[in-house]
């Protein structure tokens, strides 16, 4: 029976079919078996298949019952296909979690990240020397607490309390820890926290209040220990850069960096007011918490213990100043040895310098020279009252082995280049004429 049918390609997605006509319908008939197929052997379509595809039309009797046969023939096959294709496409989805899911246990990496490609990061030469020095260098840094014993007002209980905290750095593998004086000062106990957050309760070995500078130990294992290299001072130059390690305001393990803005700066020590000379200035961050930690150079090596900043009220940023390694070396070797510091002094007790001004004359005041003293046993003259209580001005001195002798600073600075047992030449103004008075220095950690 002949087909006549029409069949539109959109017929399967929006149009409806149009009704069926048996007039003036082109007619398609297929290859039959005998004649040459247009396929392979293996491979053989649906004939409707193929009329959808090329849009045909098929005109089928629309009164046969072989019309419906084939319109079910194909929607059977249609539906063949499509659940084929869907199963096929759920299948691939299954297997591609799978492997997913697989890898994740596998390589064992985040499953955020796991989804995410990044490009490695890029460092200039000079960012990766910044990364390598603060990593080779942060294991000698550590953290001290202060800790001070307070009594409860209300409970009466005596309790260990922080109140302050500061930096430092290992010295030696004997556990050696060097930092700044007024960072332990008025401390009950000290805790020294060390890179892998280890902490170790320590004690004191030694401090020099007038350099503010302090040596304490911890018994911590020496493989943990690790002490910082040591540089030199005296060839430093304005402009180099710098790097400084702390932990400000109680963050661990800071780096700030900058340059050494200055040179032979002159402070004064928080604990006694004696100057510190050859003092470094730096634009390095140092804020509260950097105090006793190292300043280094680019290679790494130390240079300088971050003491102090200055600060102008109001102003957003300000200036740090580092004691030099020179004179820190020196000091350290001799607290690690003795347990103190011993200084040439004079042996005398001085008027402030605004006194001196007001006197109109130039010089330090003798206000006290003992009679066990060196500047006592060699005939130096102190302030005193007479009868009446009249004020007797003793001696001032003028210049030490011909330096000049200006102010209290200027007396520290030379004494600070003698050596216990030297004999130096004091010259002062006695009355209305000037005197020279030769004194042994002895060392004596009270006085002057």
């Amino acid at each position: 029976m002949a087909a006549s049918s029409v069949l539109n390609s959109t017929f399967f997605f929006s149009s409806t079919p149009p009704p069926p006509s048996p007039y003036n319908r082109k007619s398609i008939s297929f290859p039959s078996s005998s004649s040459k197929s247009l396929f392979p052997p293996r491979y053989s379509p649906n004939p409707l298949i193929l009329s959808i595809h090329q849009n045909s039309l098929i005109t089928p009797n629309c009164n046969s019952s072989s019309n419906n046969n084939n319109n079910s023939l194909f929607a059977k096959q249609n539906r063949f296909f499509f659940f084929s294709s869907a199963a096929l496409d759920s299948l691939l989805l299954l297997c591609a979690s799978l492997a997913l899911s697989i890898s994740l246990f596998v390589v064992d990496v985040d499953s955020a990240s796991a989804f995410v490609v990044t490009t490695p990061r890029k460092l200039q030469t000079d960012e990766l020397a910044t990364v390598r020095l603060f990593q080779e260098n942060t294991p000698s840094v550590v953290y001290i607490t202060n800790l001070a014993v307070k009594q409860d007002a209300f409970t009466l209980d005596v309790l260990e309390v922080p109140q302050g905290s500061g930096s430092g750095f290992v010295w030696d593998k004997q556990g050696h820890i060097v930092t700044n004086y007024h960072v332990i000062r008025g401390a009950s106990d000290l805790r020294v926290t060390l890179a892998d957050q280890t902490t170790y309760d320590a004690k004191v070995v030694g401090f020099d209040q007038d350099k503010d500078v302090a040596v304490l130990r911890v018994d911590a294992p020496k493989d943990k220990l690790r002490p910082i290299p040591v540089g030199i001072s005296a060839d430093l130059l304005v402009g180099q850069k710098v790097f400084a390690i702390g932990n400000p305001f109680g963050l661990d393990h800071t780096l700030t960096t900058g340059v050494i803005s200055g040179l032979r700066r002159e402070i004064s020590s928080a604990a006694t007011g004696r100057p510190i000379q050859d003092v470094i200035q730096t634009d390095a961050a140092i804020n509260p918490g950097n105090s006793g930690g190292p300043l280094l150079d680019s290679s790494g090596s130390l240079i300088g213990i971050n003491t102090a900043i200055y600060s102008p009220s109001g102003a957003s940023s300000g200036v740090g100043f580092s004691i030099p390694v020179d004179t820190v070396g020196g000091i350290v070797d001799q607290l690690v040895r003795f347990g103190k510091v011993t200084r040439p002094i004079l042996g005398i007790k001085f008027a402030p310098d605004q006194s001196v001004e007001q006197l109109g004359v130039s010089g330090v005041l003798v206000l006290d020279a003992p009679a066990s003293g060196p500047a006592g046993k060699a005939g130096l003259q102190p302030t005193k009252r007479d009868a009446y209580g009249r004020l007797i001005l003793g001696d001032i001195i003028t210049s030490v082995n011909g330096k000049k002798v200006t102010n209290g600073s200027d007396l520290y600075r030379i004494l600070d280049q003698c050596k216990v047992g030297e004999k130096v030449t004091v010259e002062v103004l006695r009355g209305d004429h000037k005197e020279k008075i030769p004194v042994t220095l002895e060392p004596k950690a009270d006085e002057s």
